[in-house]
């Protein structure tokens, strides 16, 4: 255990979960606890509940929570570590001495070594072997102030030279690999992934070199254009924006948010400082979230070509329910010999200047006018069959539009553009809102009737192979939450006889905490159990769940969880036994002979 339970319990107790959640989402009371818009994901209606009795917190629409710890890991992107020094803070407590995890131990020393090759990365840039990156980025008009202020550094045309370096600062080539700086080759030893690029320090809000990004400088070098360092223990591309660390301390009123890291630093060399870029990736959920805490404005800004166009409209989709206003500023293309071709930000302010480009993020437009425009370049609007079928497609649009006043006002301009009168938009808009609410109900309906699918847990890694013994188990652990009393004399069951690996180990985690403090304590188990499988245990501690009949509902849910085991027990050392068992349901209408 990474830190002692007496300090957690304490820090848990100081910690106060509504306290905690309502310094980053507004909660409001409702039945009997609070609720707020869900941090984790973009929405309008608020389905994030947080129960004051409990200290935990669910979103029944994005399906995460857990305890006040889990909350602040989730929210602020941090190990179970820094998460509790991040609380500790905030209630003014000092942190005992660690006994460190290993994971903890691994997680610090590629910190270290991150910050010590973004160092050597730099300080290359700067040496001989640096001088092809060094031209490179005068080519694409990098000043060297700029660099420094984003880190930027080089790696050489060698093979070893980042990973001997790193060795003789005292890292080991497991913690090389982990970093994913280093790659191991066919005959077992060590390389440097990094080999003649530029390299761009990916630094996330707090300063921490969570990874790399490098980029070749010429055509003709071999591998991808741009390389990233792979998912590790410190980065996930889903969790991070490059340059969001510098975006954030911008006085400018908005974020802008573009492809590529270069675009990036153009931008903030041009004056504009508040933007910063996804990882390599199509926008994510969590990277909204992470913008939402620095902005009340984003603005899109992709290439204008084909890929662009389809990131913004996916971005658009992601962002309909965020919680900020949304723009897209959409390049012109430029003229070359005779032809128009497409232009990244660093392109325009390059060849326009940044006069040209304030010009145009003064006048972008609304993500909704983007997305109108788009649906309308792809109709004739001079015949009736292009202007039935914007029609039609604008108002499928506008019947996801959830604020009744921004759905009139784009249906009076839909209306507009297709030369019909508003009444006919708006019957046509309400009509699209009717087969949506029919499609929703539909699929509900299904849902309804197929209550096996609906108790599988969404991550595959922790499905249910056994749905009768799960759902027993799952009542198990919250007669265990909600009355630990009926637990004093231990039920019949052991970690094994649980068809769950995942529902099992909870169970034993609850147990121990029961025997050696008389109580059971969710919050304090986000150590031993990951975010997602925090997320489903709570929320499979937010079922309904009756404690009147509490005796008698765990004798029954014993001997469903018992005899499932028996089941699998007997099938497995008896193939013959497995076979019948397997198919006793066949050919009878599903029915077991009596």
């Amino acid at each position: 255990m990474a830190f002692d339970r007496q300090f957690l319990d304490e820090l848990i107790a100081r910690s106060d979960i509504v306290d905690v959640v309502s310094s980053y989402v507004p909660l409001q009371p409702r039945g009997g606890s609070l609720w707020g818009c869900c941090p984790f994901h973009s929405e309008k209606t608020p389905s994030f509940h947080v129960l004051p009795d409990k200290q935990l917190c669910y979103c029944f629409g994005c399906k995460k929570g857990g305890g006040v710890i889990s909350f602040i890991m989730e929210v602020e992107n941090l190990s179970f570590p820094d998460a509790v020094r991040f609380l500790a803070r905030r209630a003014n407590m000092p942190v005992p001495e660690e006994e460190h995890s290993e994971e903890s131990r691994l997680r610090s020393r590629i910190l270290a070594l991150n910050r010590d090759a973004a160092r050597f990365y730099y300080d290359l840039l700067h040496s001989p072997k640096g001088e092809p990156v060094m031209a490179y980025m005068k080519d694409r008009r990098i000043s060297q102030r700029n660099a420094t202020n984003f880190g930027l550094g080089a790696s050489a045309d060698e093979w070893t030279l980042l990973t001997d370096a790193m060795r003789k600062k005292g890292y080991g080539d497991g913690e090389l690999l982990a970093s994913g700086l280093s790659i191991r080759g066919k005959n077992g030893g060590l390389y440097d992934k990094f080999r003649k690029r530029l390299i761009f320090p990916i630094i996330d809000v707090r300063g921490d070199v969570l990874g790399f990004g490098g980029r070749i400088i010429s055509k003709d070098d071999p591998g991808a254009k741009y390389m990233n360092t792979p998912e590790t223990i410190v980065y996930s591309k889903r969790r991070v924006l490059y340059g969001l660390n510098l975006a954030k301390k911008s006085k400018r009123s908005n974020i802008i948010l573009v492809e590529g890291n270069i675009d990036v630093v153009m931008l903030h060399q041009a004056g504009f400082d508040n933007a910063c870029a996804s990882m390599g990736t199509a926008l994510t959920s969590e990277q909204v979230q992470l913008l939402s805490r620095y902005t009340k404005e984003l603005v899109l800004c992709y290439d204008n070509d084909d890929a662009g166009r389809i990131a913004t409209q996916k971005a658009l989709s992601l962002l309909s329910g965020a919680d900020f206003q949304v723009k897209v500023l959409e390049l012109p293309r430029r003229l070359v010999d005779g032809q128009y071709v497409k232009q990244d930000a660093d392109d325009f302010i390059k060849f326009q200047g940044k006069d040209a480009f304030e010009h145009l993020l003064s006048g972008s437009e609304s993500g909704m006018d983007f997305r109108m425009a788009q649906i309308a370049g792809k109709f004739d609007l001079r015949n009736d069959e292009g202007r039935i079928g914007y029609a039609e497609a604008a108002a499928d649009l506008l019947s996801a539009v959830p604020n009744a006043v921004e759905r009139e006002i784009y249906t009076v301009r839909a209306a507009e553009t297709a030369g019909i009168t508003p009444d006919a938009m708006k019957l046509e808009v309400e009509r699209a809102r009717k087969r949506a609410r029919y499609k929703e109900k539909r699929e509900q309906e299904r849902r309804d009737l197929n209550p096996a699918a609906n108790a599988q847990p969404r991550e595959r890694a922790i499905r249910y192979t056994d749905v009768r013994s799960a759902l027993a188990e799952e009542g198990v652990l919250r007669l265990l939450t909600l009355d630990d009393s009926l637990f004093r004399a231990a039920p019949p069951l052991r970690e094994e006889d649980f068809s769950s690996p995942l529902l099992g180990r909870f169970y034993t985690a609850l147990r121990a905490q029961l025997a050696q403090a008389g109580r059971v304590n969710v919050p304090a188990l986000a150590e031993s159990f990951t975010t997602e499988e925090i997320s489903h245990l709570i929320g499979v501690l937010q079922k309904p769940e009756s404690v009147k009949n509490g005796a008698q509902a765990l004798r029954d849910y014993c001997a469903i969880i018992l005899d499932e085991a028996h089941k699998r027990t007997a099938a497995g050392t008896d193939p013959l036994a497995a076979a019948m068992e397997k198919n006793k349901y066949k050919g009878n209408g599903g029915k077991q002979h009596g």
